[in-house]
């Protein structure tokens, strides 16, 4: 998995001609240094208040936007929690845990090439996302605990 690096965000932001401002370091800083947890805005946003204390959680949310639509980093929806990032752009599998929105990621043991796909079923993939749902390994051990009573 290649790794979303600070350099590697201002470098493209920079390519784009686009300031790299205190608010935009501090929120990189923040999704950097917590990026494995997939987080949504406001747990992006409560870490890079405490380099800018002076950010607004409106700022992160266009700040998040604007590295999404840019293709930096991935905004991922969902209907019934809050909407998540990665910097993970590679092929992968998201496991997300029903109970404790824990998401993790899978590689995938094969590769689907998008391009032959589309050729094969003149479709215009736009983005590809694949996700399982169910309990991670903590959340699966305290159902059992539950259970056996």
């Amino acid at each position: 998995m290649k790794k979303t690096t600070q350099e590697l965000i201002i470098g493209k932001l920079k390519e784009r001609g686009l300031r790299i401002t205190p608010q935009r370091r501090a929120v990189i800083d923040a999704f950097i240094e917590i990026e494995k947890l997939h987080p949504g805005a406001s747990l992006v946003h409560e870490e890079a208040k405490k380099k800018r204390p002076t950010l607004s959680l409106s700022t992160t949310y266009s700040i998040l936007g604007e590295l999404s639509r840019l293709g930096i980093i991935r905004q991922l929806q969902f209907d019934q929690m809050e909407n998540r990032y990665e910097g993970n752009l590679e092929e992968h599998i998201n496991l997300i845990c029903e109970r404790c929105r824990r998401i993790t990621d899978y590689k995938i043991p094969l590769h689907i090439d998008p391009r032959e796909v589309a050729m094969q079923t003149d479709f215009k993939i736009t983005e590809a996302r694949l996700e399982f749902y169910g309990y991670c390994g903590e959340c699966s051990m305290s159902d059992e605990g539950k259970t056996g009573s």
